[in-house]
């Protein structure tokens, strides 16, 4: 079969993609940029255009075209394979939602499809668990929202086995379109407004995707989240088992666990409750948990130098207030000596806009030593015009600043809380790596966070070279 992806180097697009590649199929794709993600997939045999998308990719004979859900439906590419298909050729096009969608029904009928769902923490718990399962000799596929070292550093890996474990996105509803005999289920908090528009149709959303489960499947659920508990309260839940950080095998996590916070001890028992329902030995479980160094922009710690000056990076995928909160949380509990240096790039302006006291609540009270704002990630074909005239993060910094002089202790607290450029916006990533390469002493620890390009500025302090 001929497959042509329109926004292939997405990190979820992408995994489709070597599926396809694995199983033998002739695998083309177009992405307005080139990556790391679609360098790989050139040398794993796919066609790559890169650049602005152009009739002329499709290839003759496609037999199934692919789109990214952020692909807007005036696409050159997209317009074109829906002439094709208007022209009576036998030709499918579908969603990357729809094609995963697709593929967990084939994983339905025959095989056992486990789908991590939640507002945080799905590629954790989609990690660990397709971890556990590879040890324990199950040989699963799994796709996940971000590259895990023991998979090749890749996002996805092919199994032999009958288990499919997917990261499910909530996002524009595309995990209605999976089919699941597993839902874990690890938290619910407010995101995604740009689409949903109040919490009370995320959680529907949630509801809508949990009873997608058949009458023997189960629900694993986080008790600790409280409108996780809420939902577990309703009369059309099906079979649940729970997980919590009340639980003994939370006190033994925290002792073998390499990553920190206790997010990620949450994370854990989230893949041994899995674990458990398929009968997989416990010493697997906790020897594959205790191995775990963490994934691609999940607190992933690195090391480099200004000449002599030796700094840690930490590059984080961080873009919501808690995951925000809980990471730098986790930073200070593990360099409680170290001065702590936060570089954030907020993620669209719809999402800083309708949680921008959340932002703000959150920063004004961490323990960061100095806080960079960049400025907000334009998603394009996402954004509100009318919104992106009433937020910038030159307003978030004021905010937080402000914020932040109210707190009583608030000299004592902070180091260098004397400085008035403890908390900055600084507009462009090239800027703050010009600053922080001026301004930076040695022994710092530098927190990378956002969902958005900023991982270029990890990738280029990983790159300083001595002298």
């Amino acid at each position: 079969m001929r497959i042509h992806f329109v926004g292939i180097g997405g990190i979820g697009v992408s995994s489709l993609a070597k599926y396809y590649l694995a199983n033998g199929h002739k695998v083309s794709g177009s992405d307005l940029a080139s990556s790391e993600i679609t360098a790989v997939l050139k040398k794993a045999g796919a066609k790559i255009f890169v650049g602005k998308h152009k009739t002329k990719n499709i290839p003759k004979n496609v037999n199934l075209v692919i789109y990214s859900p952020a692909v807007r439906e005036d696409n050159l590419e997209l317009k074109a394979a829906f002439k094709i298909q208007n022209s009576k050729l036998k030709i499918k096009i579908q969603s990357y939602p729809q094609a995963l969608g697709e593929l967990t029904k084939n994983y339905f009928t025959n095989y056992f499809t486990i789908a991590i769902c939640g507002s945080h923490g799905k590629s954790t718990v989609t990690a660990m668990l397709g971890l556990i399962l590879t040890k324990a000799g199950f040989s699963p596929t799994v796709i996940v929202g971000t590259k895990v070292r023991e998979f090749g550093d890749s996002n996805f890996r092919m199994g032999k086995g009958p288990y499919l474990v997917v990261e499910a996105d909530e996002h524009f509803s595309s995990f209605l379109n999976y089919w699941p005999k597993i839902v874990v289920l690890t938290n619910l908090e407010a995101d995604h407004l740009d689409y949903y528009r109040n919490f009370k149709n995320y959680i529907l959303a949630f509801k809508k995707f949990i009873s997608h489960l058949p009458k023997d499947g189960i629900l694993v659920a986080n008790k600790d989240d409280r409108n996780v508990l809420r939902m577990l309260k309703s009369k059309i839940q099906p079979k649940t088992q729970s997980y919590s950080l009340k639980q003994r095998e939370a006190k033994k996590l925290r002792k073998i666990l390499k990553i920190p916070g206790e997010f990620n001890i949450s994370n854990a028992l989230a893949a041994l409750t899995v674990a458990r329902i398929l009968k997989i030995p416990e010493k697997i479980s906790f020897e594959t948990l205790s191995k775990y160094k963490g994934s691609w922009r999940r607190f992933e710690e690195k090391e480099t130098t200004i000449g002599n000056r030796k700094l840690k990076i930490i590059s984080d995928y961080a873009h919501h207030p808690t995951q925000i909160q809980v990471t730098l949380k986790a930073a200070r509990e593990k360099y409680p000596n170290r001065k702590i240096w936060c570089v954030f790039q907020p993620h669209q302006y719809q999402r800083t806009y309708c949680l921008f006291d959340d932002f703000v609540n959150v920063f004004s009270k961490s323990k960061v030593d100095k806080l960079i704002i960049t400025d907000i990630y334009d998603v394009a074909g996402r954004e509100d015009k009318a919104i992106k005239r009433k937020v910038s993060s030159k307003k978030l910094v004021d905010k937080i600043k402000n914020q932040k002089s109210k707190i009583p202790d608030y000299v004592e607290d902070s180091r260098q809380s004397r400085n008035k450029n403890s908390i900055m916006h600084i507009p462009t990533i090239q800027e703050v790596g010009e600053y922080l390469k001026k301004n930076l002493r040695g022994r710092e620890v530098v927190i990378i966070m956002g969902a958005g390009d900023i991982y270029r500025l990890s990738k280029k302090m990983e790159n300083w070279q001595s002298g």
